[in-house]
């Protein structure tokens, strides 16, 4: 059963020139649309946060945060029980801030930052030194690569039922040049369309799926052999070459740092 939640926002939040929240959300959480007149970053801290933000979809895995605009409308719902920090930004402050929702590459410096001021539970910034503190924050964040979507989607006639085929089955290895035959085209037309429409490869897109089941798989405390196995590889080493590449960690340092 789905579980459908309200935003509630602090009473003062309208006053406030930037705030930050600290949620834990059950499995199967659905917070309903809404919008506010301020802009958020909102980072997931363990398991994949889908959102619809203005009627397009972003998926994200952790530590890569989402942006959302002021006066968006926007929903997300997380499959898995999911931690969340969120910074919220007066519209004020927003300018530098991209006109539309997208994920953000940010620096280390970035998750260093949030992190602390988890850790203190510190909702609003009252001294000098947080408020300097904040300011960097944002300043990054300002300069944080852009990225639309970790997971693009299309609903190209011939594309899309090759992409929604393979999120019901990641574990499919079936080749692009087989694909192609299934959908009466050419593998070289087939990849045009994946790099034109995602704009990605149609390798890079078939790993990134399966780096977002993989962090699902390692959550319920999978082994890496057997995450390996249920994603379509050979071997565990292949997955965690395949893990490298799209995080920059291995599975089990990853399942380490999430407390898993």
């Amino acid at each position: 059963m789905i579980q459908q939640l309200t935003y509630q926002a602090p009473e003062d939040a309208e006053r406030l020139p930037l705030f930050f929240r600290y949620e834990l959300a059950n499995a199967r959480t659905e917070y309903l649309p809404h919008q506010h007149p301020w802009g958020q970053v909102i980072f997931v801290k363990c398991n994949v946060l889908e959102m619809q933000v203005e009627g397009e979809r972003l998926l994200t895995p952790p530590n890569l945060p989402i942006w959302v605009p002021p006066n968006h409308q926007h929903a997300c719902y997380n499959h898995k029980a999911a931690s969340f920090r969120t910074l919220n930004i007066t519209a004020d402050a927003c300018q530098g801030f991209p006109d539309r929702a997208c994920l953000l590459r940010v620096s280390p410096v970035v998750h260093a930052i949030i992190e602390e001021c988890a850790a203190r539970d510190m909702r609003v910034p009252q001294t000098e030194q947080d408020l300097r503190l904040c300011e960097v924050l944002i300043d990054q964040l300002r300069v944080a690569e852009r990225q639309q979507s970790y997971l693009p989607s299309t609903d190209d006639k011939t594309l899309a039922p090759v992409l929604q085929a393979l999120e019901q089955n990641p574990a499919d290895n079936t080749t692009l040049a087989q694909w192609a035959q299934r959908v009466f085209t050419t593998e070289r037309t087939l990849s045009r369309r994946c790099q034109a429409l995602l704009g990605i490869s149609f390798s890079e897109w078939r790993q990134r799926l399966r780096f977002l089941h993989a962090v699902s798989l390692l959550e319920r405390g999978k082994s890496v052999q057997d995450v390996a196995l249920d994603l379509g590889y050979s071997s565990a080493s292949a997955l965690i070459v395949m893990f490298q590449q799209q995080s920059g960690t291995t599975p089990e340092r990853y399942r380490h740092r999430s407390g898993i």
